[in-house]
């Protein structure tokens, strides 16, 4: 995930390019966070109901997301690999 401020719109902009540059903002860095949270477990939940990672490790296992000031990033259960 990477995470950059827009001076021009006075917003946090988030890109994730490994979901289709899944993209979001926030009017601070927090909340541009939060929203990419949500953004990818809808991005998940839809594309497990779809299916389209059946059988690869991003489906596998992902049960949450651990959001902290750094980072976005998949937590995975007992077994994940």
């Amino acid at each position: 995930m990477l995470i950059e401020r827009d001076p021009d719109e006075n917003v946090w902009v988030t890109y994730v390019p490994t979901l289709g540059q899944l993209s979001t903002y926030g009017d601070t860095r927090a909340e541009a966070l939060e929203q990419t949270r949500e953004a990818i477990t809808g991005y998940l939940e839809a594309a497990a109901r779809e299916r389209l990672f059946e059988g690869r490790a991003l489906a596998r296992g992902l049960t949450q997301l651990a959001v902290d000031s750094k980072a976005v990033a998949p937590t995975p259960h007992q077994g994940f690999t």
